[in-house]
């Protein structure tokens, strides 16, 4: 060959090498985009979407992993990720996009062994907080008809099964919280195992589990609630052992913004899945009208929000807070939604939303949604011991973006069409 030709074939071999090379690579980061779980667009969050994908796509960029939702380093089985994983199903349910779904899949996937088994989750601890993600495998089954879905499901099922009771068949929160239950049990437990109930369970079966159901409702508003002023204290004591516990009632001392947030979640999800000819729907329904009704009377014109200590706003410390607010703000719009609570209803969820996005929501330059003002957590006894008092409600650490408040907010944009 001659030396200008072989310089000519030597070009264009490397030429062709280069654009081989180019393709391979845009190849690769169209997969890794495709596959991603994040948003990957250079312009950020878009503020065209609608709020409830500005925040879903906030929560991805901030926990690329729902497995490691609520700030943790390793994947865990909690109820933090099937809450904010029920908030993206309705959001891929009206976006239809892909990474959303996979978003929730990919939970269930790292979590789930092949044989069923739930990774970090621990039966004997009888926690009705591991109940909650359950969810999330209820609503993969069906369309992976992956079995070890189906199994994982059947154990927390049976963790209903043998969880310990009070004296009248109330489900204590946990097996080391004795003779407990707490407003918060009934958002964890009762969703799942109505939804359970529904999928898997016939005839008597499933009159029986329908029937505990609703007598878990029954027992916590006779044991928790205030006729005074129909609010629901966050806790009671069968034992009345607790220093958190009244003497004679055994209720925790106040009414804590968040408890009552699960509880009116738990009583509108519920409804989805118990029988409309269940004798148990109109009491629930009921439960919530007096619920909703003791709500307004507490709530901060000025705002539309609650505080963290619902009845006490006027005193020291305490502060308007985002979790809660966001919960009845969701419970009032598909209540209302729903035909279980009046058209006003629907009117206050706008105003309490509208009270978030002006007071509580705040937006990066890249379009990355924050809520603040969120209690990050709080409880009944344990060690250290909580006891339940005023100041230990207020003084529990408030941090942005938890969880527990952007994944009801995602639930009541969906409610509201934001």
């Amino acid at each position: 060959m001659k030396k200008k030709e072989y310089s000519f074939a030597l070009s264009t071999a490397v030429i062709l090498l280069v654009i081989l090379m180019m393709f391979s690579c845009k190849n690769e980061n169209k997969n890794t985009a495709e596959t991603s779980n994040i948003d990957t667009t250079e312009e950020g969050i878009s503020k065209d979407l609608k709020w409830s994908e500005r925040m879903l796509l906030s929560e991805i960029k901030r926990f690329p992993e729902a497995s490691k939702l609520d700030f943790v380093d390793k994947a865990r089985w909690s109820y933090t990720n099937g809450l904010v994983l029920t908030a993206a199903k309705g959001v891929f349910q009206q976006t239809n996009k892909e990474k959303y779904y996979d978003y929730i899949y990919d939970y269930a996937d790292v979590l789930i062994e092949d044989n069923g088994t739930i990774k970090t989750y621990d039966i004997e601890k009888y926690n009705l907080d591991m109940i909650k993600s359950g969810d999330v495998l209820l609503y993969l089954y069906p369309k992976t008809k992956e079995e070890r879905f189906k199994k994982a499901a059947d154990t927390l099922r049976k963790q209903l099964e043998n969880q310990p009771r009070t004296s009248d068949g109330g489900f204590w929160h946990k097996k080391r919280y004795t003779h407990q239950m707490w407003l918060d049990g009934l958002y964890m437990a009762e969703p799942f195992y109505a939804h359970y109930t529904q999928m898997f369970s016939e005839g008597e079966e499933a009159q029986k589990a329908y029937d505990e159901i609703v007598r878990q409702f029954d027992l916590i508003q006779e044991h928790t609630l205030d006729e005074e002023t129909g609010l629901l204290y966050h806790g009671w004591d069968e034992s009345k052992e607790q220093k958190w516990a009244n003497n004679e009632t055994g209720t925790s001392p106040n009414f804590w913004s968040r408890a009552m947030g699960w509880y009116g979640m738990a009583m509108v999800d519920v409804l989805d899945y118990l029988p409309e000819d269940h004798p148990g729907r109109e009491k629930l329904i009921g439960y919530l009208e007096n619920y909703a009704e003791a709500l307004l009377k507490v709530q901060d014109q000025e705002t539309g929000l609650w505080y963290q200590v619902l009845d006490k706003g006027d005193k020291e410390g305490n502060y308007l807070e985002a979790t809660g607010s966001s919960m009845f703000a969701y419970t009032f719009a598909k209540a209302a939604n729903n035909g279980y609570l009046p058209e006003k209803y629907l009117a206050e969820a706008e105003k309490t939303y509208q009270g978030i996005l002006n007071n509580l929501i705040t937006v990066e330059e890249d379009g990355t949604v924050n809520l603040n003002q969120c209690c990050a957590v709080a409880g009944l006894g344990g060690d250290p011991y909580r006891d339940a008092s005023f100041e230990y409600y207020v003084n529990e650490e408030i941090r942005s973006n938890d969880p527990k408040g952007t994944g009801p907010f995602i639930l009541a944009s969906l409610e509201l069409n934001k």
